[in-house]
């Protein structure tokens, strides 16, 4: 039988240090060799009615052996690039009945049949945070105790559970440039991570004093500057564009998740889009070799040392995602579903076939 779970389930049955701890053995697994990522595919065209906004297919996958399955992870988006203040950002719209389409499906890796298939939002959510929270793990000092988030979304809250996984943090400042938000955002947080979330005024407001700074927007502008670099910082983004490029340059130690520099994209001819422009998005950061710096499983492997120094200053770009740990995360979620029975059970002959494809 194929289990179809929803978001609520994979909620319940996965905590953010539960998938710290799979992704943290899977990257070990993956700089050894023993698994397989493809990079992440955009494919884009326009849309007649929406002249704003654009129609994307993305899909990612991995193979992760140890854990005995394969996973494919879907999106159907369509996406906007608003300016919200100063920031250009990215934005998918709730365009399928007020709701969004991702998808992920989990196979065996021994028989080729569908697992599980169940909704990516979550675990989404989950895998991005536990990038960042395993990255601090090797690279923000050992007695950081204070976080400056920058972001109060829905990337922003995972971000916070995984950082105090890694470390005993004892106060955290938010900022979002929306004033409701950063306070509603906070209200939230609070009594979920038992530590207080301070909502601030400014972006300086929150960093000042971190020890870790943590970078959590869908903007594909810089929102952290060189100028606001201390000694001994660890600064961490979830996305490439998020950390100016002299701040990355002062970085004593830089770390990123993969060697590839961004998305294969394919388009219809002369299609405009906003994230590849000059100086936006993945075009951000161009100085910087992505091909040749540390990436996350060498941190895990010990190949590279995140910090030598207490005064070192250490960043962590989580470039880019992999199917990969759609694929780790799920066996995990997978497993707990059967011993718990939870979700809804399918019969797997709906998903194979007797002609030979």
């Amino acid at each position: 039988m194929t289990i179809i779970l929803s978001n609520d389930d994979v909620a319940r049955l996965l905590t953010v240090p539960e998938c710290m701890a799979a992704l943290e053995e899977a990257y070990a697994e993956l700089a050894a060799g023993r698994g397989v990522n493809r990079q992440r595919s955009d494919t884009l065209a326009g849309i007649e009615s929406r002249p704003d906004a654009l129609y994307s297919l993305k899909s990612m996958d991995g193979i992760a052996p140890k854990f005995g399955v394969g996973a494919v992870r879907i999106n159907s988006d369509v996406v906007t690039w608003p300016k919200r203040g100063n920031n250009q950002r990215r934005e998918k719209v709730p365009a399928a009945g007020g709701r969004w389409v991702g998808l992920v499906l989990l196979f065996s890796a021994e028989t080729g049949e569908p697992l599980a298939i169940f909704p990516d939002g979550v675990l989404q959510r989950m895998r991005v945070a536990s990038a960042n929270g395993i990255a601090a793990k090797y690279m923000a000092r050992e007695d950081a105790t204070r976080v400056g988030l920058l972001g109060c979304g829905w990337q922003a809250g995972t971000q916070l559970m995984a950082i105090c996984a890694a470390r005993r943090i004892e106060r955290i400042r938010c900022y979002s440039p929306t004033a409701e938000n950063r306070i509603a955002f906070a209200a939230e947080m609070t009594p979920q991570l038992r530590v207080e979330v301070e909502p601030v005024a400014s972006a300086e407001d929150a960093i000042a004093g971190a020890d870790v700074v943590m970078c959590a927007t869908n903007s594909i502008d810089p929102v952290y500057f060189e100028s606001w670099i201390v000694p001994g910082v660890h600064i961490s983004s979830i996305k490439r564009p998020e950390i100016e490029q002299r701040a990355l340059k002062r970085a004593d130690r830089l770390a990123i998740h993969t060697n590839e520099t961004k998305p294969l994209h394919f388009t219809t001819r002369d299609l405009e889009v906003p994230e590849t422009a000059a100086g936006k998005g993945w075009q951000l950061v161009d100085d910087v070799d992505f091909t040749k710096l540390p990436t996350l499983p060498d941190l895990v492997a010990g190949r590279y040392r995140g910090r030598t120094k207490p005064e070192e200053v250490t960043a962590f770009i989580n470039n880019i995602g992999m199917g990969y740990q759609f694929a780790a995360a799920g066996a995990v979620i997978y497993r707990k579903a059967r011993e718990q029975g939870v979700g809804h059970e399918l019969p797997t002959e709906w998903f194979t076939e007797d002609v030979h494809p």
